[in-house]
């Protein structure tokens, strides 16, 4: 056999192996993906059928527990309205972003375009931390310095309220709204920097007007996902918000958002039993609300994705 032929026998055999590997990947990928999915669906299901005993009785049903003031699971018959709750985590979960989108999205434009290089890889490192930290620690943190710190600034009664929670959850938030908002800025075309800026834009106007606004899908997605983690989170609200069940919008007075319900209670009802099956309708509810929010971060993402690929 000639040179020539053995040389184009190698290269088909590295091809045909080439291309068996990157089927089995393929596989793999797409199994990883269809598992992602079983496992979201076992979970909804899981919910929805240690629910159903509180969603079909008819002394309490959806709508009542939707709609209802009172979570009383021992009054003769019990009651397990929990509107309260739903505003309580509204009230903490509207305090953190009012904190971190601003703070968020500043940090992430001046970390993607005006930040020195070794300051960025630093902010970077601070922000991983961040998100590392346990949130029994920001819990700590809340209850022993930030909490007595707000009491006394805003001459509150008590240390534990939906604002102390709030603030919080805010730090919290950060890590997310920054890193993915500097992911999509470092994202932008470089074309559109230097076309603004052989425009005679400035670096500010070019990162105010061209860069910001290109990146204002993966911005928006990040806020989401901030949202889902300040919705969903237990330890801090359970910790620091005070655990009242006051029907109120006031953000200087406790809260009991839906996590600390289920935290609070869970590990003191019958298995199998209404009270168990409320909770569970509790913690469906925080299901479908986080999804929704995941998956609208997701589908901006993917927008934005299909933007630059054009």
């Amino acid at each position: 056999m000639s040179e020539s032929s053995e040389a184009k026998l190698d290269r088909s055999s590295r091809a045909a192996t080439r291309r068996a590997a990157e089927a089995v990947v393929g596989r793999l990928i797409s199994l990883s993906g269809w598992s992602a999915i079983a496992v979201l669906t076992a979970i909804a299901v899981f919910l929805a059928s240690n629910a159903w005993k509180a969603l079909s009785d008819p002394q309490v049903g959806l709508i009542r527990m939707l709609t209802g003031t009172s979570w009383y699971p021992t009054s003769t018959p019990p009651l397990y309205g929990f509107i309260q709750y739903i505003i309580a985590s509204l009230r903490v979960t509207g305090v953190a972003l009012a904190i971190a989108v601003p703070i968020g999205i500043a940090a992430a434009i001046y970390i993607s375009e005006f930040a020195p290089a070794r300051l960025k890889g630093i902010a970077k490192s601070v922000i991983e931390f961040m998100a590392a930290v346990p949130s029994v620690v920001y819990g700590l943190m809340g209850v022993y310095v930030l909490g007595p710190a707000l009491k006394d600034l805003f001459g509150m009664q008590s240390a534990l309220t939906a604002l102390s929670a709030g603030v919080v959850l805010a730090f919290m938030a950060l890590p997310t709204i920054i890193s993915i908002s500097e992911d999509a800025m470092h994202s932008v075309p470089s074309e559109l920097r230097q076309g603004s800026l052989a425009l005679g834009n400035t670096h500010w106007q070019t990162t105010r007007k061209v860069i910001v606004p290109a990146a204002s899908s993966g911005i928006f997605a990040s806020v989401m996902l901030g949202l889902g983690r300040a919705i969903g989170e237990t330890m801090v609200v359970l910790m620091v918000a005070g655990n009242s069940m006051e029907l109120t919008w006031s953000l200087t007075t406790s809260a009991r958002p839906l996590t600390a319900v289920i935290a609070g209670e869970m590990g003191e009802v019958v298995q199998g039993g209404l009270h168990y099956s409320a909770l569970f309708v509790v913690g469906l509810t925080l299901f479908v609300v986080t999804f929704l929010v995941n998956l609208a971060a997701d589908l901006v993402l993917e927008r934005q994705r299909a933007r630059w690929r054009r």
